[in-house]
């Protein structure tokens, strides 16, 4: 038996054979048509976007009942190092520039993936990723969690997730 997505392909990958977005949204293609209308709508982020150095920047964009959405900035060299998201699924879309991620689960170990202007990844409670910066240009990204981002743990460098350890502290966001 086939699913739709096997017959289909991917529907994120069809943004015009998916429905309007809702006001609020409440699934996870809800969520990602949010991130995708707001990443086309550049007069609304651009002028907001600014460049750190020494650190990622970020800013809370919009929220909604049970979400919320970030705008952040990455220049060359820069990561979120290895993390997940506690009890959050999210949305992450590339606005502008070239940035990679690196993933890693129990079934498939490590995934590397570039992601580009309009590219997106979608993930659940317990994902477990780094986002980098690899490239000479700053990038732009935007992240919608729900629920709102309550908590982020950070991991030390492993490459099997069985190995993966919190660090000592966790970071709220």
């Amino acid at each position: 038996m086939y699913s739709d997505v096997s017959i289909a392909g991917d529907p994120l990958a069809l943004p015009h054979l998916l429905p309007p977005v809702p006001q609020h949204p409440s699934t996870v293609a809800e969520f990602a048509g949010l991130a995708r209308s707001i990443a086309a709508d550049r007069a609304r982020w651009a002028p907001l976007v600014r460049y750190d150095a020494t650190t990622r920047w970020y800013a809370r964009l919009q929220t909604g009942p049970g979400y919320e959405v970030w705008l952040l900035s990455w220049v060359p060299g820069q990561s979120s190092g290895l993390h997940d998201h506690g009890r959050s699924s999210g949305v992450l879309t590339v606005l502008q520039g070239e940035l990679t991620e690196r993933a890693l689960s129990a079934g498939s170990g490590e995934v590397r993936r570039t992601l580009v202007p309009g590219g997106q990844r979608t993930f659940a409670p317990g994902y477990l990723h780094e986002v980098v910066n690899d490239s000479l240009e700053p990038a732009v990204s935007l992240h919608v969690y729900f629920p709102g981002l309550t908590e982020m743990t950070p991991y030390a460098a492993c490459t099997a997730p069985s190995a993966h350890e919190p660090a000592q502290e966790s970071v709220r966001g």
